[in-house]
């Protein structure tokens, strides 16, 4: 019985040690993979914004153009 608890201990602790060592790999892929979508959404944000303000500038201009339009066929 002394025996079998001693082969229990020896292999148990490079076991866990095994799959402690996956979950913390584990992890820190999911912390480098949460970290890069965060990167993403931020780009994304970032090109929403500017393409909002191209549409708007170019929202302006028509109405300039327009307005202009309008002053010459009087």
């Amino acid at each position: 019985m002394t025996g079998l608890v001693a082969v229990v201990m020896i292999f148990s602790i490079p076991i866990i040690a095994i799959i402690t060592s996956h979950f913390e790999s584990q992890s820190k892929r999911k912390h480098k993979m949460i970290k890069d979508e965060l990167e993403l959404e931020k780009l994304k944000h970032e090109n929403f914004k500017i393409e909002t303000e191209k549409l708007r500038l170019e929202l302006e201009q028509m109405k300039i153009e327009d307005s202009s339009n309008k002053t010459n066929v009087l």
